[in-house]
């Protein structure tokens, strides 16, 4: 009651400074909106809860920490609590240029009684969100678990996959008693909460030294978080390291001080304040000044397009190669990927290959299996060699698990590759979480059922944006304008997935000869692969229609696709402020593989009426 005093009278007075008594904490929002509040349960065990608007986000749930088989959330005595606050911008390749750290924090001292275990645990609440993490001091090796879960408000409803693909899987939307229980769920989790009250999604944010979470439902609104450990080993980990899969099943060790993940619940009012929460990325650490002395602009980390003759058919001969590099270059994108293919070539070729493509101002990737990068001396070999032949960057894959040893791996690549000053793209990998803050050079990450699948495609377009797509970059190699891949889909569709599946890395996957050839083609050469601003419409609904307004220096995209019910939408262009704008839009036509092209003037005050085919979509570009 104490507690619910003190949160009172600051909420009345705007003040969100953390408060505790002898045994809570708690701690609001610099907007006091979000709030964070440390207690026990009824028996005494450490728990929490979360609130937005007043209203559960996250109800009365166990947080904790197992190091060593004991639960140190189980009977604890609280010690000093010591707030902070933060308020900083950095650059950021993500919904927008600029992101905001902008939150209220506190570290609260801990001790298991029974073990007299001393530890903190750290809490931030942002504005749209909270994070928390432990810290276990110690030396030598332990062994941690989770305790912690998050029980969910009755009548929600939740957007997720199952872990079976890794982080490849089919999204499914599932009221919260509809979630089966012992089922496993892959972060993020999105969330509409009952009655009006917003929208919430579940995630980690810094997974360094550590194994990655998911998420197990109990079947009755609780969700358990569980380290890779504990997970079933996904379906492409079976496949690839069956001789692996016992030994990942023991949990991970870690010397020294442990350092969970930061465990992170956004919270907003719309699904507009979810896509542009920047939590996930603040609570990781700022880039080192020696690899990267200007942060995110440190020069040799250059965002950009691609070609990758992977799906859409291309010659991989050295001079088919070079072919796809004139291409590129006439479609001013800043890299070609090369699949496996380069390796049978003499490195003397692909160093030909390499000149070749940087005369004409563009980037050679190269693919790599990850089993081959498992020992010191291959890693080295394999970034050496890049570096004697001008290899721009690596494509990284078959990750599979995110059990410690792989997170491991992951770091100890980056580094290489920041040494070598090459950009990372990982495939068959987890969900980012935030790394890319500390790792610049990571500019591309798959971790999402992309292009490489199979259709359909078209409900699952209008749920990514507002899932997946919450944790950060994806590779999801968008766009293609034939085939079976073309799926339920139109080509419109397919240019708006470019725009909304973002990664600073963007690969398309259609082949340039049918690039060059569409109707489109002005407007397909014009998408840049990072955002100064983005502005999700409120004819957005997950599963249905996904709008995004994204500004690049005085260009404004609009990108609206239409999941597999045909619809008219109507959306009000207030977004592009004062001033004309020369417009060009990029409407459904009566066949899925053909696209209306109109040049119109268009300002602020206008409106549009954009009628979309089944699996259709809309673009708009818009110049000041």
């Amino acid at each position: 009651m104490r507690i619910r005093m003190i949160l009172a009278v600051l909420a009345v007075f705007g003040l969100c400074a953390p408060v505790w008594a002898a045994d809570e904490v708690a701690v609001a929002s610099p907007d006091g909106r979000v709030q964070f509040r440390l207690s026990t349960d009824a028996k005494g065990n450490l728990a929490y809860t979360v609130t937005f608007a007043q209203k559960p986000v996250i109800e009365l749930s166990v947080i904790g920490i197992v190091v060593d088989k004991a639960n140190l959330a189980e009977g604890v005595e609280f010690g000093k609590a010591e707030s902070y606050k933060m308020n900083q911008t950095y650059p950021w390749n993500g919904a927008h240029s600029t992101a905001v750290d902008n939150c209220n924090g506190v570290k609260v001292a801990l001790t298991h009684r029974q073990s007299r275990t001393a530890y903190t645990l750290e809490i931030r609440a942002y504005n749209d969100g909270i994070a928390f993490r432990h810290v276990v001091p110690g030396e030598g090796p332990r062994t941690p678990d989770e305790a912690t879960a998050f029980r969910l408000p009755a009548g929600s409803t939740l957007w997720y996959h199952d872990l079976e693909d890794h982080y490849e899987g089919t999204y499914v939307r599932k009221g919260l008693a509809a979630v089966p229980p012992g089922g496993y769920l892959a972060p993020p989790v999105t969330i509409q909460l009952p009655q009006g009250a917003g929208y919430a999604a579940i995630t980690e944010g810094a997974l360094v030294n550590y194994s990655g979470m998911g998420l197990q439902s109990d079947g009755a609104g609780t969700l358990y978080a569980r380290l890779a450990h504990a997970i079933p080993p996904s379906y492409p980990f079976r496949l690839r390291y069956a001789q692996d899969v016992e030994r990942l099943k023991k949990p991970a060790v870690v010397t020294g001080t442990i350092t969970t993940p930061w465990r992170v619940v956004m919270a907003g009012a719309d699904l507009n304040a979810l896509v542009n929460c920047d939590i996930v990325h603040n609570v990781a650490a700022p880039p080192d000044p020696k690899l990267f002395p200007d942060g995110l602009k440190t020069k040799w980390v250059r965002t950009g397009r691609s070609l990758w003759s992977y799906i859409d058919g291309g010659d991989r001969t050295p001079e088919g190669v070079k072919e796809f590099v004139k291409m590129a270059a006439s479609l001013g994108f800043e890299y070609n990927l090369l699949e496996g293919f380069w390796s049978s070539w003499p490195e003397s070729t692909l160093k030909e290959v390499v000149d070749y493509s940087r005369e004409r101002g563009v980037g050679v990737v190269i693919w790599r299996h990850s089993n081959q990068l498992r020992t010191l001396e291959s890693r080295r070999d394999f970034f050496a060699m890049c570096r004697r032949t001008g290899v721009a960057g690596a494509k990284i894959d078959f990750f599979d698990s995110e059990h410690k040893e792989l997170i491991d791996l992951y770091a100890e690549l980056l580094k290489l590759a920041a040494e070598n000053q090459m950009v990372i793209d990982f495939h068959g990998c987890n969900k980012p979480t935030g790394n890319e803050r500390t790792w610049p050079n990571l500019i591309g990450m798959e971790g999402i059922r992309g292009m490489e699948n199979r259709p359909p495609w078209a409900l699952q377009d209008v749920t990514l944006p507002f899932a997946r797509m919450l944790a950060g970059l994806a590779d999801y190699t968008p766009m293609i304008f034939g085939g079976v891949r073309l799926g339920d889909t139109t080509w419109p569709h397919q240019i708006v997935n470019a725009i909304l599946l973002q990664a600073p890395f963007l690969v398309f996957v259609a082949n340039p000869v049918n690039i060059l050839a569409n109707p489109a083609v002005d407007v397909i050469k014009s998408i840049p692969s990072t955002w100064d601003e983005t502005v999700v419409l409120p004819v957005s609904e997950i599963g249905d229609v996904a709008a995004f307004a994204r500004r690049k220096g005085n260009t404004w995209f609009l990108a609206v696709n239409n999941g597999p019910v045909g619809k008219t939408v109507r959306v009000d262009l207030t977004f592009l402020k004062q001033g004309s704008y020369a417009s060009t839009l990029l409407r459904d036509q009566p066949e899925a593989d053909d696209v209306k092209v109109e040049h119109v003037t268009l300002g602020a005050s206008d409106s549009l009426y954009i009628k979309m085919r089944s699996g259709g979509g809309f673009v708009g570009r818009f110049t000041r």
